[in-house]
Order: C-alpha cells, then structure tokens, then sequence
C-alpha cells in the first residue's frame, strides 16, 4: 500500500475539483459537496495504516482518557497530531511506531486473546502496562501529550479541548491591565499561535 502526504493528497482532491468545476460537460459540485470533499480528504490517515491506526486510537483513549473533568487525548485527535506528525516532522519516529504497534498487537493477541483496540478499557491497560519501559511507549506518550495540549497548528488540541482542561487562555502578543488582573480569570482567545502575524507557518 503505498502512503502519500497530505499535501500531495490535497494537491489532487484541489485538482479533481478544478477539473470538474471546469469542466463544460460535468456540473460544478455544490458547496457542500465541496465541503465533504475537503473534510475526508481531512479525516484521512496519512501515514499510519488502517490496523495501526485503530490501535493508536485505542492507546491515545487510554493514556488521556474521557473522564468527569473533560474531553481525552482522542477528542483532542492526538492520533491525527501522531499520524500527520509520523509523515513529517516525527517521521524519524515512524520505524519504531511499525514495530512497537505490532509489537503491542502481538501481545494483545496473547495476553488476551484479542485485538488491542477491541479489548474492554481494563485489559487495554493491562497490556499497556507490560510495554511501559519501552522506548515505543515513552514516545507514544510523550506524542499523545503533545496532541493534548499542543498548539492546535499541528493538528491536535481540537476545539482547544486540552488547554480548556489545564485552564490556559491561549497565547497573548500583548498583556493587557484586564488579563492581569487576580480576581477574574482571563477569557480564552481561541487562537493558535499561528493566527498571529508576528509568527510564521512552517511545514507541519
């Protein structure tokens, strides 16, 4: 199976549109359809395969999981930071996610007998805690925390969901008299770094 990155991905989903919009034979698609386009070409994993990918899933949901104070690692889409981070900027990581995924599947399968992501939350951890000491986990644990509470830029912190948790308003180019105030808590800007002018956008 061959991988392609995101920006190749978008370049032809960009150019499948431009020919059927431009096209005299064929209507041009309505926004809506644009816009479902572009959210699967979104939603798509780019790096890690399908079985992989539903194993990160199911480890990202266990090492932040939802609980009564908020939203996980898995609505913040830590796995999409970890897959798009695994065809760039981490790619050097991608050979240890190969064989710590299969790694962790073959001990799923027997320790308990089944796929890791369709294990109950309890064995999942049970697994987890037998590969702890691993150089996999360490980073998948460090890249699921990352995903959390990162800048939204790269992926992860959906909706802002991690900094929400930890009550962090969102980055300031400027401090004013109100946010410095103790007795009221900032109000949160929901922006990312990157929506200010003064900081450029690299390659994500």
């Amino acid at each position: 199976m061959t991988y392609i990155t995101r920006r190749e991905m978008l370049g032809r989903l960009g150019a499948l549109l431009g020919t059927l919009m431009g096209s005299a034979s064929v209507p041009a698609l309505p926004a809506a359809a644009r816009a479902r386009a572009q959210a699967a070409a979104a939603e798509s994993f780019i790096s890690l395969t399908p079985a992989e990918a539903e194993t990160v899933r199911a480890v990202v949901s266990r090492l932040i999981p939802t609980d009564e104070n908020g939203p996980g690692a898995l609505e913040a889409r830590a796995d999409r930071y970890i897959d798009r981070g695994l065809a760039g900027a981490l790619k050097a990581s991608r050979a240890v996610y190969s064989t710590g995924l299969a790694d962790l599947s073959a001990r799923a399968q027997a320790l308990k007998g089944g796929s890791f992501s369709r294990l109950p939350p309890s064995d999942q951890d049970a697994v987890l805690t037998s590969v702890q000491q691993t150089v996999f986990f360490n980073l998948i644990r460090a890249h699921t925390i990352q995903g959390m509470f990162g800048d939204p830029f790269y992926g992860g912190n959906a909706n802002f969901v991690g900094w929400t948790l930890l009550g962090y308003p969102g980055p300031r180019t400027t401090v004013s008299a109100d946010l410095q105030r103790m007795d009221r808590k900032p109000e949160p800007s929901n922006k990312s770094a990157y929506d200010y002018g003064m900081f450029s956008k690299g390659e994500v």
